[in-house]
């Protein structure tokens, strides 16, 4: 049996998430690399990271969380979660500050894409484990997370970098997760996997952001089977003129909005929660990477180019209108699951 120890880059969301799950139910040594310095002083002087599951039994769950330059650890796998806008900064200051080494493997479920050629700048290929992650999880601000959904609801994929068959290594990490609950699927080729979530965030993610509503507001909206197939449609046809083939058909994406969103009602998406706090969304990095895509292979997907501009001009909005920063809190004071 191999024990594996594990280090978070980004004690965010979904970073808190799967290394408290980690060592809580799979029972591995877990720590956090963390550069947000609020989100630092406020797990130091609580002790730990405040962890709720849809608002309910609330606790401090001590973690060990570090600055780059103050860790002297040697994780066997790294664990990847930042904003893509973040990604490059935050390797060259964890490789700086040499917490990087060759042995070392690295698992990343990020949104969007992008972020696996920024990672294989410092690690073999070999090394690297593409993942997606359908799991749902709210930061209301410094080291206060929230678990979205039932436990036993969590559902993600992996695929190696390299697409090879796991090895030795990589099974281990399944086997983690699998102790995690973290619900891990093995995925033959990891570009369809990734672009299967792209894709369907580029709906789901996307026009709530744009309209500011929860998933199950979104899924009221009559015409929404019809506007998430013109979105995949679009996507799809793209991706199969750069021979990139998805896990999931068309028809089984535009069924997983209505039943994702029908599970998470309650849920603001991830790019809404960066934009109602004021900061640039990862939609170049979800519906304009299927954009460029689109463009690469003389295709042009006209929506989500429309798609892309739409937010833009909804940040630059902001100027004008004051983000619903308290929004969350509002519904929360209030007894609201969002």
């Amino acid at each position: 049996m191999v024990i594996m120890k594990y280090g978070i880059i980004g004690a965010g969301a979904m970073g808190v998430r799967y290394g408290v799950m980690l060592q809580e139910k799979a029972g591995v040594d877990v720590d956090f690399i963390e550069t947000w310095e609020p989100n630092i002083k406020q797990i130091r002087e609580q002790g730990g990271v405040s962890v709720a599951r849809d608002h309910q039994n609330r606790r401090v769950i001590p973690i060990n969380i570090y600055r780059p330059e103050e860790y002297q650890g040697h994780p066997d796998v790294w664990i990847v979660f930042k904003k893509q806008m973040q990604l490059a900064d935050e390797l060259a200051r964890d490789s700086a500050a040499g917490i990087f080494h060759d042995d070392q493997y690295v698992f990343s479920a990020m949104n969007g894409m992008g972020h696996f050629e920024k990672i294989a700048t410092y690690f073999p290929k070999a090394n690297i484990i593409c993942g997606t992650a359908m799991i749902a999880t709210r930061m209301d601000g410094p080291a206060d997370i929230d678990f979205m959904g039932a436990e036993g609801d969590e559902v993600m994929h992996m695929a190696r970098y390299n697409n090879e068959k796991p090895d030795a290594t990589t099974q281990a990490i399944f086997d983690d997760f699998t102790k995690a609950k973290l619900g891990p699927v093995f995925a033959d080729e990891w570009e369809g996997m990734c672009m299967s979530k792209v894709v369907f965030n580029a709906v789901t993610n996307t026009l709530c952001t744009m309209f500011e509503m929860q998933m199950g507001q979104f899924i009221e909206y009559p015409g929404v089977r019809e506007m998430s197939r013109q979105l995949f449609d679009e996507a799809y046809d793209a991706c199969e003129r750069a021979g990139i083939y998805l896990i999931s058909t068309r028809q089984e994406q535009v069924d997983s909005v209505i039943t994702v969103s029908k599970e998470y009602k309650y849920h603001y998406p991830s790019m809404y929660q960066g934009f109602s706090k004021g900061r640039p969304t990862e939609v170049d990095y979800i519906n304009g990477y299927i954009a460029k895509i689109g463009r690469q292979h003389d295709y042009v997907c006209r929506t989500h180019e429309f798609v892309v501009h739409e937010v833009h001009m909804a940040e630059m909005m902001r100027k004008y209108h004051q983000p619903q920063e308290n929004v969350v809190d509002s519904n929360k004071k209030a007894g609201v699951r969002v």
